[in-house]
């Protein structure tokens, strides 16, 4: 079967070299080579048998990038500033910044270019949320085929006469159907009376929120306390920390 041909950017991000964005600076700074040739023309095709390598600046300016973990409060959204509302970036500065963060990198405004969230969390929901200049970071934990897990603590009302019947326990963990599609099997279960905890691997807009009302069930409270390995912890509300260069999603 014949080769097909790729652009550049795509192949490397294939490649987890980083993300296409930041393929395409690297292009353009002369700091890529196929075969062993420098290519810096933005849009280049290749083939998937040909050797694509970086210069080792592409990778010093990589390791410079932050990923910060935020415990975000509600009333902020996670990404563009909208209705009015603070995006949680705003948040990011040196004053909220954890007392107990055990990272030595120093806060630096440059930081803050690129710092896009990788993943969203509702502006009524609390909890971790994950900010990064490190397309690497963003496409594991938000690409398509991520298999990344995300922990929530949901503090639900049955709005029915009695208690929430198992079976529709079950249909929570697996059964219901979203925007014409069946939703990824997650893990549903009672933590005590009023709070359950859910376990997914997608993130549809309102998903927990909209799975409870199928049941019956109202969410008064929802909180992301993991994501992948990363455990919000005893991070305080508002506050943030860098993920360390140990810690891995």
């Amino acid at each position: 079967m014949s080769e097909e041909l790729l652009r550049l950017s795509k192949r490397m991000s294939e490649l987890g070299l980083c993300s296409r964005r930041e393929a395409d600076e690297w292009i353009a700074k002369g700091w890529v080579r196929v075969d062993g040739k420098v290519v810096s023309e933005l849009g280049t095709k290749v083939y998937p048998s040909q050797k694509v390598t970086v210069e080792r600046q592409a990778a010093a300016e990589q390791s410079k990038r932050v990923t910060i973990l935020i415990n975000k409060p509600m009333g902020y959204v996670s990404g563009q500033a909208e209705d009015g509302y603070t995006p949680a970036v705003a948040l990011i500065k040196p004053e909220n910044r954890w007392a107990d963060d055990p990272s030595p990198e120093q806060f630096h405004p440059t930081q803050l270019r690129s710092l896009v969230p990788a993943g969203r969390l509702d502006i009524d929901s609390v909890g971790l949320l994950v900010l990064t200049q490190d397309g690497r970071i963003a496409k594991h934990l938000i690409g398509h085929d991520t298999e990344i897990d995300k922990e929530y603590l949901v503090r639900v009302q049955y709005t029915k006469p009695g208690k929430l019947p198992d079976a529709d326990l079950k249909k929570l963990n697996h059964g219901l159907w979203m925007d014409g599609k069946p939703l990824l099997p997650a893990k549903v279960r009672w933590q005590n009376d009023d709070q359950l905890s859910f376990t997914l691997r997608e993130g549809k807009k309102r998903q927990i929120r909209r799975m409870c009302e199928m049941v019956g069930l109202k969410v008064v409270g929802l909180k992301r306390v993991r994501i992948g390995k990363v455990k919000l912890g005893d991070l305080p509300t508002g506050q943030w920390r860098y993920l360390s260069p140990e810690e891995r999603f």
